[in-house]
């Protein structure tokens, strides 16, 4: 279902029916840290194709001829050569506007070239061409920077960071957020009676942000935290020996870590008497990966994840029409385009504003429903997957509205 009715909220447009949760079968991926910083030499390697430079223009041809003018700012180039992330984004957003845009959209396509410079000039050309909401950009410096000249024209923005210091009131992250995972898997495992926690976290930027929102969570819920734990890249083996020493306390031990990593976090935890078979392992959807689900030390482990049906759906569309396979986020560049262009029908001046886009009760993504809050930040509902041999079931699906009084 692509219909520009299925991203509307219930309270917008009535009974509009929603995505049904379906059983995930890929991760949100570390492609989806990207968003959270600027590109570095790694990033750049996997991004940039090593090809020869690019002519921007064949990039940034507006797409569309409707009224509503979206400027779709967006990492198309980066170091002169094309970025694959910054096409794949741009191409989810022209098939958004082909099928749920109906003629009343034209997509204002600019490249930032992946750098805060970029991005703003960016943005004013956008907005000196008429631009009333901006989507994009990707990267934390990038959409702070257009948030800023944005914000000052009384433009709403979209951007696709996990970086939550880049939003603000009018500048709303749609990605998928660190916070969000921790949130519900915890409040998961309090659900299915888990008092005693233990946190085993990286010294990472993924790990400082979970870790922040898992200390967070727990002194809010009153949890028990027996012990947090913190180790160096590969070097866990001291921690996990720490940790074991208080097993027999610890109910669940959540453990924010990449799925390249996990393979010897799984060994010691085995070893050290701290496996699925003991204790509640708890994680984040970056182990919705096929090097975490084969391990047998998580075999029973519980991480929270978004729908990933939608995805499968909007990827085989995606391989339709342009003949390769999406990146995982592709989905935020659809949603919101695909958003953009319902609220574009309505043809109301106020179509864009700080009330439509924070309505309480959200609006049906590709990923199941999310929403705004005022301070910029999303609200996604997300389903508790488990681990049983070496792929996934659902443990608790991911709610299909935001109740009211949410």
């Amino acid at each position: 279902m692509h219909a520009e009715a299925s991203l509307f909220s219930n309270d917008l447009i009535g009974n509009a029916p929603l995505r049904p949760a379906r059983a995930l079968c890929m991760a949100v991926g570390a492609s989806l840290l990207l968003a959270a910083c600027g590109p570095t030499a790694t990033t750049k390697a996997r991004m940039a194709a090593p090809a020869t430079p690019v002519e921007s223009d064949t990039l940034t041809a507006p797409l569309g001829e409707g009224s509503g003018k979206i400027a779709l700012i967006l990492p198309l180039t980066q170091g002169g050569n094309a970025s694959s992330v910054g096409q794949s984004l741009r191409n989810a957003a022209e098939l958004a506007a082909a099928e749920t845009g109906g003629g009343h959209l034209t997509l204002i396509v600019k490249d930032d070239r992946s750098t805060p410079d970029g991005a703003r000039q960016a943005t004013q050309a956008a907005l000196a061409e008429g631009a009333e909401l901006i989507v994009g950009p990707l990267y934390a410096p990038n959409v702070r920077e257009v948030g800023r000249i944005a914000r000052a024209a009384n433009r709403p923005v979209i951007g696709f960071s996990t970086d939550t210091g880049a939003a603000a009131q009018g500048v709303y992250l749609l990605s998928f957020l660190i916070e969000t995972y921790v949130d519900r898997v915890i409040d998961y495992a309090v659900s299915r009676d888990k008092k005693s926690f233990a946190a085993l976290v990286p010294e990472s930027d993924y790990g400082n942000v979970a870790l922040a929102e898992f200390q967070e969570i727990a002194a809010k819920r009153g949890l028990r935290v027996v012990a947090i734990e913190r180790y160096g890249a590969g070097n866990a083996g001291a921690a996990i020996a720490r940790l074991s020493a208080n097993a027999r306390q610890i109910d669940a031990l959540f453990i924010p870590e990449q799925a390249e990593a996990m393979a010897q976090i799984a060994g010691l935890l085995s070893a050290n008497g701290l496996d699925g078979k003991r204790v509640q392992i708890l994680g984040t959807g970056l182990w919705n990966d096929a090097r975490v689900l084969s391990l047998p030390g998580l075999q029973g482990a519980w991480f929270a994840a978004p729908d990933n049906g939608g995805f499968n759906a909007f990827a085989g569309r995606y391989r339709e029409k342009y003949g390769t396979e999406p990146t995982r986020i592709a989905t935020l560049a659809y949603d919101a385009v695909s958003l953009a262009g319902a609220l574009a029908r309505s043809q109301s001046a106020q179509k864009f504003s700080n009330d439509v886009l924070t309505n309480s009760s959200g609006f049906n993504g590709t990923d199941g429903v999310f929403r705004f809050r005022a301070d910029g930040l999303n609200e996604r509902a997300l389903s508790i997957l488990g681990i049983a041999n070496g792929s996934t079931n659902v443990v608790n699906p991911a709610a299909r509205t935001f109740g009211s009084g949410a």
